[in-house]
């Protein structure tokens, strides 16, 4: 600091005194008053720390002596002042040195302190800790205090919450907070009570699917917020789940194109036969038939209608499609018809995985598609390419004779998982999917095992069929009309997030009519565990 040669005033009216650059956000009213009383018995006793600004002075430290002095005194009162010509950085310490002698700081001033500081020292956190006198875990916590919304950080400086409160929603993206924030003061909802909530929104990183090197320095993942804060969920978790829903999307995606690819090129050498283009012809039309003239309830059976329906071209092969395409109503199978081929591959598959886990299933499924004239459509490539792993590592090389013979003499273990496996292909290949369907249905597979509403499958709706699943699910119920009109009210994207991580609201068991084969909606069930599967339930599926 630089002493001026021109001596200043030691007195100045409140008038010429202007507010500075504090760090203090918030004052108590209470303690206002109290000093307010205390001046005008006694006067402003300690000088204000001003410098010069222009034809004013910018107040350095006694802020709350200076509006204390202007209730009592008014504009042209006079108060003793001590004038320093300063740099905004010794301004900034001289200030902060002020407000932690005098009157303890808030945590979120101390956080915006922390911030300016470390800009100051161009991001050299030891040494803005040192300027500042502070600890590196001190500096280190409320610099993670400063992601907090303002809203949040109001409601900390009123003390309307509580520290604890204020570190946990510091753990969630600060879009977030706000509305979080509103449930913790609606509900008062205690620390405890808050931890407990987060937990239910959080995603576990041990199940996380994707590469989970980015994590390791996440300031989303439990185990930073651990070395930060003395209140935080359980370690190993992820609090911001928007970011884990894209980053496994991401990661399904990649996996289910490398599928693609490898079932593309291992069918891409097994010639389609006519009798699969007839079949498919022939259900084409049939199926659309069924679709437009089911008012209510679809059997089982015609499952294939709502696959074959999806086909965009439909409208212009049928004028009884197009009528039905052009309706405002927004009905089950309406809303099915955008999902056809995401349901039928999903049943499909957990069809499968049902007949690889049960062999008397699988037995039935066998004699059934023998006796149909439809075992045949299981495709070639499907079972000899696992026959190396199923059967044994030679078994392609051998001659047809020894085949037989090493087929004889499987153990009946073995034989029955070769079994499954032959069921599970069949589901995967047959061509009518209503023959898929009325398995599934006799065999009682239930798609909520294996299957869950995700981003993917909500953005093939509008926003009026994500009102209707919405509705239907329980959301809506869940939510509140209001909230969610507001939700509906803005963009598409937003309203997807917020439908996918409503807090206290779980997808799981939730089965869409969409989804369903019947299109009447699945609620969760309450059934005992599924029954352990087969060593080669996966391969099969």
């Amino acid at each position: 600091m630089d002493a001026q040669q021109t001596p200043y005033p030691t007195t100045l009216p409140l008038s010429r005194i202007e507010k500075g650059d504090n760090p203090r956000r918030y004052f108590d009213r209470k303690k206002h008053d109290e000093l307010v009383v205390s001046i005008r018995l006694r006067g402003v006793l300690q000088p204000l720390l001003l410098r010069p600004k222009d034809d004013v002075f910018s107040i350095v430290a006694g802020e709350r002596r200076w509006r204390a002095a202007r209730e009592a005194f008014g504009p042209d009162g006079e108060v003793p002042v001590v004038i320093r010509v300063m740099t905004d950085q010794e301004a900034l310490e001289a200030a902060i040195a002020e407000n932690d002698d005098r009157d303890d700081p808030s945590e979120t001033e101390q956080a915006d302190a922390a911030v300016r500081y470390l800009a100051a020292c161009q991001g050299d956190r030891a040494e803005a800790a040192r300027r500042l006198g502070w600890s590196r875990t001190k500096l280190d916590r409320r610099l993670a205090l400063a992601e907090l919304s303002d809203a949040v950080k109001l409601a900390l400086d009123e003390r309307r919450i509580k520290v604890g409160h204020a570190e946990l929603l510091a753990a969630i993206p600060s879009d977030k907070q706000d509305k979080a924030l509103e449930t913790i003061l609606t509900a008062g909802l205690d620390v405890s009570k808050t931890r407990e909530l987060l937990m239910r929104v959080t995603q576990n990183l041990a199940g996380a699917c994707f590469d989970k090197t980015e994590c390791i320095t996440c300031p989303f993942n439990s185990g930073t917020q651990r070395a930060l804060f003395e209140t935080h969920v359980d370690e190993g978790h992820c609090t911001n789940p928007t970011c884990f829903q894209l980053k496994t999307e991401a990661a399904e995606t990649i996996r289910f194109e490398e599928e693609e690819r490898a079932a593309k090129a291992a069918r891409a050498a097994v010639p389609v036969t006519i009798d699969h283009a007839d079949d498919d012809e022939q259900d084409g039309p049939a199926d659309e038939t069924d679709v437009d003239d089911a008012d209510d309830t679809l059997p089982s059976a015609d499952e294939t209608t709502g696959s074959r329906a999806s086909v965009p071209s439909i409208a212009a092969t049928s004028a009884g499609s197009a009528a039905s395409v052009q309706k405002p109503a927004i009905t089950a199978e309406s809303i099915a018809r955008r999902t056809a081929d995401l349901r039928e591959a999903t049943w499909r598959t957990a069809l499968a995985r049902a007949l690889a886990s049960n062999t008397s299933h699988a037995h039935i499924t066998i004699l059934v598609a023998a006796m149909s004239g439809t075992l045949s459509q299981i495709k070639a490539d499907t079972l000899t390419s696992r026959a190396g792993l199923l059967v044994g590592a030679a078994f392609p090389d051998l001659d047809y004779g020894a085949q037989i013979a090493t087929i004889r003499d499987l153990p009946d273990r073995q034989a029955q998982i070769v079994l499954a496996v032959i069921g599970a292909a069949y589901a995967k290949d047959v061509v009518t999917f209503g023959h898929v369907a009325d398995l599934a249905n006799v065999f009682e597979v239930d798609l909520r095992d294996s299957w869950k509403v995700d981003q993917a499958f909500l953005d093939r709706y509008t926003k009026e069929e994500l009102k209707f699943i919405a509705r239907e699910c329980g959301l809506i119920a869940h939510m509140g009309q209001k909230a969610f009109a507001k939700r509906l009210a803005g963009k598409k994207s937003d309203l997807i997030t917020s439908m996918l991580n409503t807090i206290g609201f779980d997808w799981s068991g939730r089965l869409p009519s969409a989804m369903t084969l019947d299109s009447t909606y699945g609620a969760p069930p309450t059934r005992a565990a599924p029954q352990a599967q087969l060593p080669d339930a996966d391969l099969a599926a």
